[in-house]
């Protein structure tokens, strides 16, 4: 009798292990990591732009962002520091000059005619107005933006460049020593205070800028440092591409980058998030030689202390 109770405890317990195993624990780990199809950062949801792109009639139409951004390749300055811009947009707006060769062509043109849309952030601006008006007013218009933001793009970006452009105005990276203003500067301390005065002022200028994006966003953006060890590469590239589609009221804005250049943002957080790849990879070749010889040498150790003998 005993014997028949303890079998048929374990049956139960057999039973809700299989139970959760099965059934709770894939429900919990769909609803908690959800699959999101990776598009190849088509952004199939927007129509293409049949109108043909006039770069000189861009040129004219560009000199209204200029009001906003600055555009470094046509030698155009900002029109105000950082902190002053976050305060007034709530971020600092991009430097234009790479936009024609990190974003998508059919993004950017969208994103011109209506940028909150295109941008997936109606939900955020439902009661106040977008810092961006429309800069287009119909296709063609926007196809002479993008002709002219290509024509000034250069021809190779840097991953860190690329970085910089897509993330780096709301997301500091420390392991870089970047920050959402830009690079911490080499400042030494005086000799008679002791105080690194530099320091000090950026420290300032920096809590300022964050406490504007906290504002603007929510919360402050997390250091991506280490992101590519915290997530899979797969996540990484699908929230890039819709961060809606993986995590539904986010205040991150779909940023519309090409596959290239996500491809270089994503070289640029392995970089600094993980440093040590290269050589990993470098020795991993050898790793496996040395097995190979092992293997060989043990196999004629075996053969020679095995010969002769039956």
């Amino acid at each position: 009798m005993k014997k028949m109770k303890e079998l048929k405890i374990l049956a139960v317990v057999v039973f809700f292990t299989l139970v959760t195993y099965w059934g709770v624990e894939p429900y919990a780990h769909s609803v908690m990591h959800k699959h999101v199809e990776f598009k190849n950062f088509k952004y199939e949801d927007l129509k293409p732009i049949s109108a043909k792109g006039d770069a000189a009639k861009g040129q004219a139409l560009a000199a209204a962002c200029a009001g906003c951004h600055s555009i470094k390749a046509a030698k155009m300055p900002a029109p105000m520091d950082p902190v002053t811009a976050a305060a007034t947009y709530g971020v600092n707006p991009p430097d234009l000059s790479l936009a024609g060769a990190v974003l998508d062509e059919k993004y950017l043109a969208h994103f011109l005619k209506d940028p909150v849309h295109t941008a997936m952030v109606a939900h955020k601006f439902k009661n106040r107005a977008y810092p961006m008006p429309p800069m287009a007013t119909d296709d063609q218009s926007a196809a002479d933006l993008v002709a002219y933001f290509k024509s000034i793009a250069p021809k190779e970006v840097t991953p860190k460049e690329a970085y910089e452009f897509a993330c780096g105005r709301c997301h500091e990276m420390r392991y870089a020593k970047w920050t959402q203003i830009g690079e911490e500067p080499k400042t030494k301390p005086n000799i008679q205070t002791h105080m690194n005065e530099g320091k000090l002022k950026f420290d300032e200028k920096l809590a300022k800028y964050k406490d504007h994006l906290v504002k603007y966003l929510g919360k402050l953006p997390p250091d991506l440092s280490i992101i590519v060890r915290a997530r899979s590469e797969d996540y990484l590239k699908t929230f890039v591409e819709d961060p809606q589609a993986q995590l539904p009221g986010t205040a991150m804005p779909r940023v519309g980058v090409s596959k290239e250049g996500y491809e270089k943002v994503f070289k640029y957080l392995e970089e600094v998030g993980d440093p040590s790849k290269p050589k990993r990879e470098a020795v991993g070749p050898w790793v496996i030689g040395y097995f190979i010889i092992f293997s060989f040498l043990a196999w004629l150790w075996y053969k020679s202390q095995w010969k002769g003998l039956k």
